[in-house]
C-alpha cells in the first residue's frame, strides 16, 4: 500500500538510492532493551499486549503517561509514619478497653437500652418465643453490632483507613494481576475501529499477529497511521484491507523495509508518541502532581522547539539529542515525522544502520552529498538560503543590514548563471563570480547576449558597477565560500549531477537523515553548513504540502547558528507542525541582543547542571516570579508572674536548657523567582536539569528539576 509509511524517502533527487530487494529478516518479535516498555522477546505476544493494554490517563504537559498514576494539584497534609502508626495502635487499644468495660458491666447496662427498645420482650427470656438458641443469636447479633459501632469511631480517629492506603494497598497492587484483558468493546488489541467501519478480516488479522507475537510497537503505530490515512481520504479502505490481510503486521513498511531500529537507549511509548528523558524530582520546588512521574517528550511539545544550555559534559547530547532523535526516528518508521539530526562526526547520534541518508561532509565515503541550494529552483530564494548561511551570523539584528545586500549580491549571480547553465554554480565557480573574474562573467554576458533575457543582464551590468565599490559585500561573501572551497570538500556540493545531493526538500516524506559536519579544522565552515541547514529547513517546512508529518531539525551544538532570520524563522514552526532542537554550551554563543528573542521563540527550555550566574539570570528572567507563601517564625520568651510559674519555668529550662518561649507564625504571599540565577548555577545537582514545556495547543509547564539519569 503506498500509504503515508510507505512514500519514497529515499529517492530524493535524480539518483534515487536503490531499494532493498524485500524487506530485511527480522524475527517474529525483535528484542529490546530491558529497560525499554517495548516487547520483550516473548513469543506468546503477551507482553506487546500488556504494553498495548496499559494505562495512559490524561496529565499535565511533559508526564510520562504510560502507567501514570495521577496525584492531586495540592499536596495533601502528610503525618510521620511513626507517628500514624501510634496512632493507630492507641485507638485499637481505646476501642478494646471500651468493650472490655462494656463487657464485664464496668460501665454500666446503658448500651442495652436500644435493645430493649427495639425488640419485644418475648424473644428475651428463658421462654423466648426464638428458644434459648435464637435468644442467644439476637444477644451476640447486638454485641456485634456495637463492637463495629467502636471499630469504626476508634478507627476514624486513629486513621487505619490512611494507614491501609500508605502501608498495606501497594503491597496488594504488587500482586494482583496486570496483565488481565479488558472488554472486548475496549480493548484496543482487537482493532474496533477497523470492525465498525467493516474491515473486519483486516482486524481479525491484526489481532492475530499480536496475540502470536508478531506484532511490534512500531508496526503497530505504523498501521494506525496508514489507517488514518484511510479515515482522512487519502488511501482505500480496499487497498489497506488488502495489504493488511497480505502482510499482516508488516504491512505499509517504510521505504526502507524497517520495521525498528537496530539498538534502542531510551524507553519509548509510540501509542501516545513520547520519549522518556527522566523523572521529576521529589522536591518541594517542583508542583506536587509532577513529583515523582516520569518527563516524556513528544510531538506536541517539540513543536514548539527545545532550546537546552548546559556545559560540556551536563549530558545534552546523552541525555536530551539521543533519545529525541532515537524517538522521532521512530516515529518516521511509522510514518508519522521527518528529522534531521545535525552534529559533529562521531558525537553519538546513533548508528548509520538507523538512518535513511548519512551525510557525512568533508568524508570521502561519503554515499551521500548536501544540496547547497536546498533543492529550489527559484534564484531568489537560494540566494536568500545561502546569504543567511554564509553571512548570517554578521548581520545586525535589525532590518536593512547585510543579509539584505548579501540576498542582492547574489541574486545578481545566481539568476544568470542558472539561466545559461540550467543550474546554479559549484563552489569554485561561485567563489569567482564573485571575486570578479573577467572570465566568468564576460561568460555569462556572452550567453545572455540576444536570449531576450534583458532583466538578467541588467543584474550583470548592476553587479559589475557595484564591484569594489565602498560597501560592497562581495568579497565578505567570497572569503566565506573560500571556506567551503578546500580540498577536503573537492568532491562535495556538486550540482552537476555526478553526486547524490540530499535537499531537505525531501520533508514532505518520512526520512531519516544524519548529517556530520567537519568539526576538526574546520569549525567556521562547520557553523556556516549548520546555519545553511537551518535556514533551508525553515524554507522548506513553510512550502510542504503534507504538513500531517511532523518535520523536526536536531542541532548538537548550535554555537554561531543563531541568527536575527534564524529566530524568526523558529517563530513561524509551530504553525508549520514543525520544531527544532538547539543546544548551546552558554548563552554567550548568541549575541545579546538575540537572548531574549531566542528563549522567547523556544516553547520549551531547559537548564542543565553546571551553568554559569549570567546564563542562570536570563533564564530566571524569562521563566518570570510567582506568588508564594512566607513564613516568618518568631520567639519571644515567657515571663512568670506567679511563684508557681516561675518554679515550673525553672524546672523547664533545667530539662531543656532552654528559657520557656511561645512561638509566633506569620503567613504572608510574597512574589519571588521561580527559580533564582543562583539556584540555577549551584543548585542543579550533577545530572538534573531544570525544564519548562508548551505545546502547541498553548498549555504550560512550570519549570520544573529533572533526573535525567532515571
Amino acid at each position: 500500500m503506498d500509504s503515508d509509511g510507505t512514500q519514497d524517502a529515499r529517492g530524493t533527487h535524480a539518483n534515487p538510492v536503490p531499494r532493498p530487494a524485500g524487506p530485511p529478516a527480522v524475527p517474529a518479535v525483535p528484542p529490546r532493551p530491558a529497560e525499554a516498555p517495548g516487547v520483550p522477546p516473548r513469543p506468546d505476544g503477551s507482553a506487546f499486549l500488556a504494553w498495548l493494554r496499559a494505562p495512559r490517563p490524561e496529565a499535565a504537559p511533559g508526564v510520562w503517561r504510560f502507567g501514570h498514576r495521577p496525584r492531586p494539584a495540592e499536596e495533601p497534609e502528610v503525618i510521620p509514619g511513626r507517628q500514624l502508626i501510634g496512632g493507630a495502635l492507641i485507638a485499637f487499644l481505646v476501642g478494646w478497653l471500651i468493650w472490655s468495660l462494656l463487657q464485664n458491666g464496668y460501665l454500666g447496662t446503658w448500651w442495652w437500652v436500644p435493645l430493649f427498645l427495639l425488640t419485644p420482650d418475648s424473644w428475651r427470656g428463658s421462654d423466648s418465643q426464638l428458644g434459648e438458641v435464637g435468644s442467644a443469636l439476637v444477644y451476640r447479633g447486638y454485641e456485634v453490632i456495637i463492637a463495629l459501632i467502636i471499630m469504626v469511631a476508634v478507627g476514624r480517629l486513629g486513621r487505619w483507613g490512611e494507614v491501609w492506603r500508605r502501608f498495606v494497598a501497594p503491597h496488594m497492587r504488587r500482586r494482583q494481576p496486570q496483565d488481565a484483558a479488558p472488554a472486548l468493546a475496549d480493548d484496543p488489541a482487537q482493532w474496533n475501529q477497523l470492525r465498525g467501519a467493516g474491515a473486519v478480516e483486516a482486524a481479525e488479522r491484526l489481532a492475530s499477529d499480536a496475540r502470536d507475537g508478531l506484532m511490534r510497537d512500531v508496526d503497530h503505530a505504523r498501521i494506525a497511521r496508514a489507517w488514518q490515512g484511510v479515515r482522512t481520504g487519502r488511501h482505500s479502505l480496499a487497498t489497506f484491507t488488502g495489504a493488511v490481510l497480505k502482510d499482516g503486521a508488516a504491512a505499509c513498511l517504510h521505504p526502507s523495509g524497517a520495521r525498528d531500529l537496530p539498538t534502542r537507549v531510551a524507553r519509548h511509548d509510540l501509542l501516545t508518541g513520547q520519549v522518556r528523558l527522566g523523572t521529576t524530582a521529589d522536591d518541594a520546588r517542583n508542583p506536587y502532581a509532577y513529583r515523582g512521574a516520569g518527563l516524556g517528550l513528544g510531538p506536541e511539545l517539540l513543536g514548539t522547539s527545545l532550546l537546552a544550555v548546559g556545559p560540556a559534559g551536563s549530558g545534552k547530547t546523552g541525555s536530551v539529542v539521543r533519545p529525541v532523535a532515537e524517538s522521532l526516528c521512530l516515529h518516521a518508521l511509522a510514518g508519522r515525522a521527518a528529522v534531521v539530526v545535525v552534529g559533529g562526526a562521531g558525537a553519538g547520534l546513533g548508528p548509520a544502520d538507523a538512518y535513511d541518508v548519512v551525510v557525512r561532509i568533508g568524508n570521502s565515503e561519503s554515499v551521500y552529498d548536501l544540496d547547497l541550494y536546498g533543492g529550489t529552483t527559484d534564484p531568489d530564494e537560494a540566494a536568500a538560503v545561502l546569504a543567511e548561511a554564509l553571512v548570517g551570523d554578521l548581520a545586525d539584528p535589525h532590518p536593512g543590514s547585510d543579509s539584505r545586500r548579501s540576498t542582492t549580491v547574489l541574486a545578481q549571480l545566481l539568476g544568470p548563471f542558472r539561466a545559461v547553465h540550467g543550474r546554479f554554480p559549484s563552489v569554485p565557480e561561485l567563489r569567482q563570480l564573485l571575486d570578479g573574474a573577467p572570465g566568468p562573467l564576460d561568460a555569462l554576458r556572452t550567453g545572455l547576449q540576444g536570449s531576450g533575457r534583458e532583466s538578467l543582464l541588467r543584474e550583470l551590468d548592476a553587479r559589475a558597477r557595484q564591484m569594489g565599490q565602498p560597501g560592497d559585500v562581495a568579497g565578505v561573501l567570497a572569503d566565506r565560500v573560500a571556506l567551503l572551497d578546500r580540498p577536503a570538500f573537492a568532491g562535495f556540493f556538486d550540482t552537476s549531477g555526478r553526486s547524490r545531493p540530499f535537499s531537505l526538500k525531501a520533508l514532505d516524506h518520512p526520512v531519516r537523515v544524519r548529517i556530520d559536519l567537519p568539526e576538526r579544522g574546520h569549525a567556521d565552515a562547520s557553523r556556516m553548513l549548520a546555519r545553511l541547514v537551518l535556514a533551508q529547513f525553515t524554507a522548506s517546512v513553510a512550502v510542504r504540502e503534507d504538513r500531517s508529518l511532523f518535520a523536526c531539525l536536531i542541532l548538537d551544538d548550535a554555537s554561531g547558528v543563531v541568527t536575527p532570520e534564524a529566530v524568526r524563522g523558529i517563530q513561524r514552526l509551530r504553525s508549520a507542525h514543525a520544531g527544532v532542537v538547539l543546544t548551546l554550551r552558554t548563552l554567550d554563543d548568541v549575541p545579546r541582543p538575540l537572548r531574549g528573542p531566542l528563549l522567547g521563540a523556544a516553547g520549551c527550555r531547559m537548564a542543565l547542571s553546571g551553568l554559569t550566574p549570567w546564563d542562570g539570570q536570563d533564564f530566571a528572567e524569562v521563566w518570570g516570579k510567582e506568588w508564594t507563601e512566607a513564613r516568618d517564625v518568631t520567639d519571644r520568651q515567657i515571663i512568670a508572674e506567679t511563684p508557681a510559674g516561675k518554679a515550673v519555668h525553672m524546672l523547664r529550662r533545667v530539662i531543656t536548657g532552654k528559657a520557656p518561649t511561645a512561638r509566633a507564625v506569620t503567613v504572608r504571599q510574597v512574589e519571588r523567582e521561580r527559580w533564582s540565577a543562583s539556584e540555577l548555577a549551584h543548585g542543579v545537582p550533577p545530572g538534573h536539569a531544570v525544564l519548562s514545556l508548551t505545546t502547541v495547543q498553548g498549555e504550560h509547564a512550570p519549570p520544573l528539576l529533572v533526573d535525567l539519569r532515571d
